[in-house]
């Protein structure tokens, strides 16, 4: 490997570091329910999206509770010389896909069926240390 190479390669493990990332695939709520709900944690201090989550009365605010717990923890298993009060993390990026659809049928009036989509999603959030202190 050449020298410039591995400078990158040095200076990109150095920028993995500072986030983490957790996945939720297959949670079976719509994408539209997940969003109202990860709209609210988006860009906020890790501390503040854990008591928005906490005290949200939706479904999803508790499967994303659990789900930014877990990014913590991979964050703090990174980054085992660091503590998450020094470093205040943010919610960097979150994410919510669409996932696999399950197709029931409902009987319709007159013989037929319609179809009812079960919807699903695919959730990424990602946390890292907020380099720019602008509180």
């Amino acid at each position: 490997m050449g020298s410039r190479k591995k400078q990158m390669a040095d200076a990109i493990k150095e920028e993995k570091k500072l986030v983490a990332f957790a996945k939720l695939n297959n949670c079976p709520t719509s994408p539209r329910k997940m969003r109202l709900v990860a709209d609210l944690v988006r860009g906020e201090r890790v501390e503040k999206a854990l008591s928005i989550l906490k005290f949200n009365s939706k479904e999803a605010s508790g499967k994303l509770e659990k789900l930014l717990l877990s990014a913590i923890a991979n964050w703090q298993s990174k980054n085992e010389d660091a503590s998450i009060e020094d470093a205040e993390l943010i919610v960097k990026e979150i994410r919510v896909d669409g996932g696999a659809m399950l197709k029931r049928l409902r009987p319709a009036p007159q013989g037929r069926a319609h179809r009812i989509r079960k919807r699903s999603n695919h959730v990424t959030l990602v946390v890292g240390a907020n380099n720019n202190t602008q509180s």
